[in-house]
């Protein structure tokens, strides 16, 4: 099953018609997806390199860069960026109506190795849509829409009107492609037939995690042993130089609170105001995260089925006490007696439960929606609707070409240093507590909950442990988190809070993943946060719209 882990979370959607689709916060061990939508193509997808650099399975090196007062990093600091008309103007807004017409598209050069920063260039795809009151601007307001995955470049094309307001009127809204995603080396590590059975498999085997591996390697040795979210952490200190910004103002959601985190960690004399929407949780070993966020999408499941047997109709029937029992049966029967679409492809048990995890990300606004699937397939027997959902999230379109940077998931993960696997005790261990917390969910295929992704056999990661971050920042951080968030539960939000100290925690009661376009009293909190510094007070408590 496809549960896109939470330390490297789902992306947020740029709108109703794309939230299945991209809510980065999370996929399971046996598969991964990414949520770009589209990329500047005046940014090279290639490392160029001077001399080529050597990958190696061991850690990579450990030297802490030293930033913009490094002199080996001197001419990446200084950079000017060339701004020019976004050229791929068919792959810009959800809205065929909104003007898409001030953004404007760049390349960024960054070392590929910030440790030996003369051994190779990356070009990192960038996007800004201009303030609207430019007398009045303040600076650039860096996106990250989370995964990791998530195509920054494709937050800001997908939904350029989506600021509108103060923020926009005083702030650049900027996105880039962190390393490995859509504009910036994307990942692109199978065919796309071979990723329709990979993704697909109810019996992925001992060598499925191996299958994807071995293609990256082949393909992408090169950059593979940098794509961590630290050194993303590292492009995002030379972009907010080349914005001409003095320090980072910064909106991450998901996976993109990891990366705001290690940027307050890295460069904290560098870090302005802050946002992290639907928090993850750096302190927390890989194999727990997962177990914690297999119970959040539990929960999640129990919500929807219960409120779907409220509802008229209801393929789960009345009693909302077997309704979600009944879904999960449903779902796990598909291994013996998969369903078949009208044009010839497998509703597998696990593409199933696929579809219908993508729709909790969307709180109750995306009930309905899935519902109406489930009706069709637990009813009629007809797949398309809840294979849709599951493409959709896969990031699959109509004629079954996948997206780039599909791959980006696996490999960040494992470059940010997976935990060693359990084993033996161990391993036992981890399963009875995941059985325990999450027994329908898990239950499908409970190996690939755990390792989720699977790095146990990825030969390129760095030495970066799981740790509690500390922020020295001069500026409070605000955390945002959603009491009902499936990928990222409210509990992390917490924790982040209380770890990095000068932080401050801003709260949605509600379901579903991230809070920001979910909440009109979150947004103008952190509206005004950015805009003119005043920090939430703490304990405030906003409702979903």
């Amino acid at each position: 099953m496809i549960i896109r882990t939470s330390r490297r979370a789902l992306p947020v959607a740029v709108s109703a018609a794309t939230a299945v689709a991209l809510l980065a916060g999370c996929t399971s061990g046996t598969s991964s997806s990414s949520t770009s939508a589209g990329a500047s193509t005046s940014a090279s997808a290639t490392a160029s390199a001077t001399a080529t650099p050597t990958a190696t399975p061991t850690p990579t090196p450990t030297v802490k860069p030293t930033g913009a007062n490094d002199p080996a990093l001197k001419a990446f600091y200084g950079q000017q960026l060339a701004w020019a008309p976004c050229q791929d103007k068919g792959d810009q807004a959800d809205d065929d109506q909104a003007d898409t017409s001030a953004l404007q598209c760049a390349t960024l050069k960054v070392p590929l190795d910030y440790t030996a920063p003369g051994t190779g260039t990356l070009d990192v795809a960038v996007v800004r849509n201009p303030a609207t009151k430019p007398d009045q601007r303040i600076g650039s307001l860096v996106l990250n829409p989370g995964g990791p995955g998530g195509s920054g470049v494709g937050m800001v094309k997908g939904g350029p009107k989506r600021f509108d307001g103060p923020l926009h009127d005083r702030f650049d809204i900027v996105g880039f492609d962190p390393r490995g995603v859509a504009g910036t080396s994307p990942l692109k590590c199978l065919d796309d037939k071979t990723r329709d059975d990979w993704l697909g498999t109810d019996e992925p085997g001992p060598d499925h995690g191996k299958q994807l591996a071995d293609a990256c390697q082949a393909k992408y040795a090169q950059v593979l042993p940098f794509v961590s979210t630290r050194n993303t952490a590292r492009d995002m200190d030379v972009l907010r130089a080349a914005l001409g910004d003095q320090k980072l103002s910064y909106l991450g959601m998901s996976y993109g609170t990891y990366l705001g985190s290690l940027y307050a960690e890295e460069f904290p004399d560098r870090a302005g105001r802050l946002v992290l929407d639907g928090a993850t949780s750096p302190s927390t070993p890989l194999i727990q995260h997962n177990i914690e966020q297999q119970a959040g999408f539990e929960r999640s499941l129990k919500a929807f089925a219960a409120d779907c047997a409220a509802k008229n109709p209801c393929p789960l029937g009345k009693d909302p006490d077997q309704a979600v029992q009944k879904l999960a049966d449903f779902l796990d029967g598909l291994k013996d007696k998969p369903l078949k679409t009208t044009k010839g492809r497998t509703l597998t048990s696990t593409t199933a439960w696929t579809g219908v995890i993508s729709r909790l990300y969307g709180g109750e606004k995306a009930w309905s929606g899935l519902r109406n699937a489930l009706g069709w397939a637990m009813v009629r027997g007809q797949a398309d609707d809840l294979l849709a959902l599951a493409d959709g999230y896969n990031g699959r379109d109509k004629d079954g070409r996948y997206e780039p940077s599909a791959d980006a998931y696996t490999a960040i993960h494992c470059a940010d240093g997976a935990t060693d696997a359990p084993s033996g005790d161990q391993l036992q261990t981890a399963l009875t507590d995941l059985a325990a917390k999450a027994p329908l969910v898990s239950k499908h295929d409970p190996m690939a909950a755990l390792f989720d992704p699977d790095c146990r056999i990825w030969p390129f990661r760095s030495t970066e442990k799981p740790h509690a971050i500390k922020s020295a920042a001069a500026t409070p951080i605000v955390v945002v988190g959603s009491t009902g968030d499936p990928a990222t539960p409210y509990a992390w939000s917490e924790k982040l809070t209380g770890e990095l100290g000068n932080a401050v925690l801003l709260t949605r009661e509600g379901e579903g993943h991230v809070a920001y376009d979910r909440s009109a009293c979150i947004r103008e909190a952190v509206n005004t946060y950015l805009v003119d510094g005043t920090v939430p007070a703490a304990g405030t408590h906003c409702k979903t719209d």
